[in-house]
């Protein structure tokens, strides 16, 4: 028996069946690659070793997990392979398409930014934080964002704008590392400086401790004639 789809599904099916082209128009707000960086729970470069689609537990959405072999973590705990689930697949003759999300096809490399979900570990910032690896004739291996189906917008210039450039792994490492890295010292920095605000309250309470301890004797003495005429 085929599930119960609900109205959305069946809408995004109708959508894909009969208007292809449609998928081109979506608008996407671009992501920086320093804010795709900081928010990413994990940055991993992995190869698709193993996949599979089926129904979530209230038969309603396909979720496709796919298993990447990992082979560096350039962010976050070193692991041997993470599973990634994605919405939409197919399972049996019934095919879920959403847009904007990256699809995984086993036997390719790729750079996946994760973000941990209910269902569980994700594609952060969808076709945004995913690349495919590409190995040219000479062994070169170069990094390029996943094939975009909408258009990637700058909201404050009201204008289109183009995907990430394609780069060496080497050099998409270097950014990745050098960009953590970066973000880290800032979030040094600011522990530091609050860390010289609190000092600095508590040292000023500490030179002037008298004149602390008369303000609260007077609240206490006002309060308590308070009361007493209540």
């Amino acid at each position: 028996m085929i599930p119960k789809l609900p109205r959305f599904a069946l809408l995004v099916f109708f959508v894909a069946a009969l208007l292809p082209t449609m998928a081109d128009a979506t608008v996407l707000r671009p992501i920086e690659f320093d804010e795709k960086v900081g928010n990413a729970a994990s940055i991993v470069v992995g190869r698709v070793i193993a996949q599979r689609s089926e129904w979530d537990a209230g038969k309603e959405w396909i979720l496709t997990y796919s298993t990447l072999r990992i082979e560096k973590t350039l962010k976050g705990l070193p692991a041997q392979e993470i599973t990634i689930v994605t919405p939409g697949g197919k399972v049996g003759s019934i095919v879920q398409e959403v847009i904007g999300v990256p699809r995984f096809q086993q036997g390719r490399e790729h750079v996946v930014f994760v973000r941990n979900s209910e269902a569980g570990p994700t594609v952060l910032h969808f076709q945004q934080g995913a690349y495919d690896v590409v190995t040219d004739a000479r062994g070169v291996r170069t990094i390029q964002p996943v094939t975009p189906s909408g258009v990637k917008m700058d909201t404050q210039r009201g204008m289109a704008v183009e995907f990430e450039r394609p780069r060496s792994l080497d050099a998409f490492e270097a950014e990745v590392r050098e960009t953590v890295k970066r973000r880290e010292a800032i979030r040094m920095e600011l522990i530091e400086q609050q860390r010289k605000r609190e000092t600095s309250i508590w040292t000023h309470i500490e030179r002037n401790k008298l004149l602390v301890a008369l303000a609260l004797l007077g609240a206490i003495l006002a309060t308590w004639h308070f009361v007493r005429r209540g």
